[in-house]
């Protein structure tokens, strides 16, 4: 049988995923119609339908879901071909890795040249999410992802458990006098990230309610989060991993030993079809090792 347009089964990949024709363009760079084209076309090798009409739009039908799922198990076959030992036994090939922006920022950027100078032959790049949990964006081998560990169609580890407490500039400390009790640090301005939780969550554990949570400034990440910290604009809710440098140098100070376990935790997630890449098996084992050497102990 001749085989299929590579570009057509990528286009089906895509379509698989994302369930819609625009999206599916959208990721491949290329025009609806474009992406409409390369599916009928498929069909017409194949010689069976892939697709049936779902209301105004297209869904796969149950042999197209079947084949879609065969053809991105094809497609990481190929991407993992690239990665190779050589005849000396060294590891070869490119990875990609997308990973929380704190985690990347203060962890994962004050560790990487060691995986480097393990695996110089590895080309590896970094990637940041929009969202802390997410594990879908094309083009990335592994994700460092902050969630509840629910990823049905992933292979998942846990990396390490967190543990929240607030965190302060030693600036800020002296201008407030000190802290005696959680209570408090309503007398400066509370910083969060995307919402209100974490901090709730600490009061809540720490005994206190408090009427002025919700008055405080919210950022969409948590380096804004941090840089407003190390600059006194006010007392942030920082994590073991994320405020580990910054507290070893002194930028940041702990104004409570008071610390609460998060309900979410970090994870290294793949695609179970990627789990006999060398070079993922390489950095997941690299990463484990070098996060057991760095986790702090807590006190909550």
């Amino acid at each position: 049988m001749r085989l299929p347009s590579t570009q057509a089964l990528r286009a089906l990949e895509a379509f698989s995923r994302h369930g819609t024709v625009w999206q599916a363009a959208a990721e491949l760079n290329i025009t609806r119609s474009a992406v409409s084209h390369q599916l009928r076309f498929l069909e017409q090798d194949l010689g069976f339908a892939l697709l049936e009409r779902a209301g105004k739009g297209v869904a796969l039908t149950p042999q197209g879901k079947r084949y879609a799922a065969d053809v991105r198990r094809a497609l990481n076959v190929l991407a993992d071909a690239a990665v190779q030992y050589v005849d000396r036994g060294v590891l070869r090939g490119a990875l990609t890795v997308s990973s929380t922006p704190g985690f990347a920022s203060f962890w994962l950027c004050s560790h990487v040249a060691e995986f480097k100078r393990l695996y110089p032959d590895v080309s590896l790049r970094i990637v940041t999410p929009q969202r802390l949990d997410d594990v879908e964006t094309p083009g990335v081998d592994a994700f460092i992802a902050y969630g509840d560990g629910e990823w049905p169609r992933h292979a998942v580890e846990l990396i390490s458990a967190v543990d929240f407490m607030p965190v302060c500039s030693p600036i800020l400390l002296n201008q407030l006098g000190g802290l005696g009790e959680p209570v408090d640090m309503f007398r400066a301005v509370l910083l969060h990230l995307d919402g209100l939780g974490d901090w709730l969550n600490w009061f809540a554990a720490a005994g206190v309610v408090g009427p002025r949570i919700d008055q405080g400034v919210i950022f969409s990440d948590m380096n804004l989060v941090l840089a407003a910290a190390i600059s006194g604009q006010g007392i942030a809710i920082g994590d073991n991993f994320v405020c580990r440098h910054l507290l070893d140098m002194g930028r940041l100070v702990r104004p409570f030993d008071f610390a609460v376990r998060s309900a979410r935790a970090y994870y290294f997630v793949t695609e179970h079809e990627r789990g006999g890449n060398p070079a993922i098996q390489a950095f997941a084992a690299w990463l484990k090792s070098r996060v057991a050497q760095t986790t702090p102990v807590m006190h909550r």
